[in-house]
């Protein structure tokens, strides 16, 4: 797996067609919720097998200590490999780069304890975004 700080247009197409597949069309995110109006102000991440795109997600300011990851998507045939630890160490690495102190994210209810393993820890009650239980995380950096 080769995961990526997009740095080219083509790059950033294929993250969002790992978004679009995974949120829009897997999980039914209606597409103006997923394409938020929020990417140019993001750092956007790709993995990639071989030639194909096969993870994203994005890092923006949340405050002046702390970024917010969002849109972390693996393809649904690609998961349990390994992968989505692979783009969160490349998202934190960045966020530290970057100067944050910590970073937060809004996990999907079945994947929290994933972020939890990586070190996350649950601040919030369960809420709703598109129609998906979620629920607020935080790592200190």
């Amino acid at each position: 797996m080769d995961v990526r700080r997009v740095e080219t247009d083509d790059e950033l197409t294929d993250a969002l067609a790992v978004r679009r597949e995974v949120f829009v069309d897997e999980q039914d995110v209606p597409e103006h919720r997923e394409l938020d109006g929020r990417d140019d102000a993001a750092t956007h991440f790709v993995a990639y097998d071989g030639d194909r795109p096969v993870g994203a997600a994005r890092l923006r300011a949340y405050d002046d200590a702390t970024a917010k990851v969002e849109r972390v998507a693996v393809l649904a045939s690609e998961r349990g490999r390994g992968l989505g630890r692979e783009l969160m160490d490349a998202v934190e690495t960045q966020a530290i780069g970057d100067g944050y102190e910590a970073v937060v994210l809004h996990a999907q209810v079945p994947v929290v304890e994933f972020y939890e393993r990586l070190g996350y820890e649950v601040t919030s009650e369960p809420f709703e975004d598109a129609g998906i239980p979620h629920r607020e995380m935080r790592k200190d950096l």
